[in-house]
């Protein structure tokens, strides 16, 4: 399993890069093409297998522990409301849902979509146990785990946690299934049913935030999932809706673009160019610090891998930053957390963008980095973000 999950975290890379191109030129082709054209539905066919593929990167990071999370102190009770509709819809009429939901639920800490992620993923193993129909229950609660408790399950700690249980009255497991279950690619579904990925993904989230997660099932019993995150005292943080327009933002400003990857750097400079911006192009660092001293002019922005041969994004945002003391930066990679963390990336507030990304979307966080407040210093960071 350790090794499955190395793989996967060394894969990531170069399959990010790869899938930042397919999208990303979906994307502009899409742009060039009238609704009514022929060939804009085998590129959308194009464009959402290469979304499928970059599904299944990120469960294998989640099963590895090795994806990068954007954890915020969340309501587990105002996460499971906001999801019943579509849990009724994904269930189907032949399962009752009952939500039994702890009204004075403590909070936690963890990335909402990845939360709603196993959530889902739960949900869906469950209907797949109960074919003929069945009941299902979603139940939060508030616990206190003692040394008892955390001796019989270990590697539990002691203390306070707040508990999401998925249970069913479907067909249940024996221990041998138990005992495989958050096997990557391990599934009892039929052949094409199923990527055995879904359990796996479940119990790299929970890990990934610091939690456990039980399993308790027999033959003919149904199961029950019980996970367990540490419970915290901070208050809910803001929510903080993102715009949304039919275009993406414009810009006019000059922007560094250093990136060692051909194809990834010559797809995000023509999506910078698509919407306005002059683009400077740079494949390492020290190029691109050659290319600053003889430009002479205004660097608005630089946007730079973090990984590169002779010097990473972060060295060479603080050189740049003794030439153009106020320049935003944006970082990007497809490298996972454990990398980027080595390179000092995860600092609060950092400006990230994670390969593989949209035309939409890196038109956005462009945009959010080069509006952001003044105070932007090397690593990206900024006053209040």
């Amino acid at each position: 399993m350790e090794t499955i999950g190395r793989l996967a975290s060394g894969l990531a890379h170069d399959f990010n890069n790869l899938l930042t191109a397919i999208l990303g030129y979906c994307d502009i082709l899409l742009r060039r093409l009238s609704q009514e054209d022929p060939t804009r539905k085998g590129i959308e066919e194009i464009r959402s297998a290469g979304e499928r593929a970059a599904g299944l990167t990120r469960q294998l990071l989640a099963y590895s522990r090795r994806q990068v999370l954007k954890p915020q102190v969340i309501d587990l009770d105002a996460s499971v409301t906001s999801m019943i509709p579509l849990l009724r819809r994904l269930i189907g009429e032949d399962i009752e849902l009952h939500p039994t939901l702890e009204p004075d639920l403590g909070h936690v800490e963890a990335d909402p979509s990845q939360i709603e992620q196993v959530i889902m993923n739960l949900v869906v193993n469950a209907r797949d146990s109960m074919p003929r129909g069945g009941s299902l229950v979603v139940e939060t609660s508030n616990a206190e785990l003692d040394e008892t408790f955390a001796k019989r399950h270990a590697p539990t700690r002691p203390g306070r946690y707040v508990m999401l249980a998925v249970s069913d009255t479907g067909s249940g497991m024996d221990e041998e299934t138990r005992t495989r279950i958050f096997e990557p690619f391990f599934t009892t579904k039929q052949l094409g049913k199923g990527t055995g990925l879904g359990l796996a993904t479940v119990y790299g989230i929970v890990k990934q935030s610091g939690g456990y997660i039980w399993v308790y099932s027999e033959p003919g019993m149904g199961s029950t999932f019980k996970i367990y995150l540490p419970r915290v005292d901070a208050e809910i943080s803001p929510e903080t809706p993102g715009k949304t327009s039919p275009q993406p933002p414009r810009g006019s400003e000059t922007v560094l673009l250093v990136e060692d990857d051909q194809t990834v750097r010559s797809l995000a400079s023509e999506m910078l160019e698509l919407n306005g911006y002059t683009v400077l192009q740079a494949p390492d660092g020290r190029e691109a610090l050659d290319l600053v001293r003889r430009h002479g002019h205004p660097i608005h922005l630089l946007l730079t891998d973090v990984v590169m041969p002779q010097m990473s994004g972060r060295q060479l945002a603080e050189g740049i930053a003794t030439i153009h003391p106020g320049i935003r930066v944006l970082y990007m990679s497809g490298y996972t957390d454990g990398v980027i963390a080595h390179h000092g990336m995860l600092d609060a507030g950092v400006a990230y963008l994670q390969k593989p990304f949209t035309a939409d979307f890196l038109a956005r966080k462009v945009r959010e980095v080069l509006d952001a407040r003044a105070g932007r210093g090397p690593t990206g960071s900024t006053e209040g973000a």
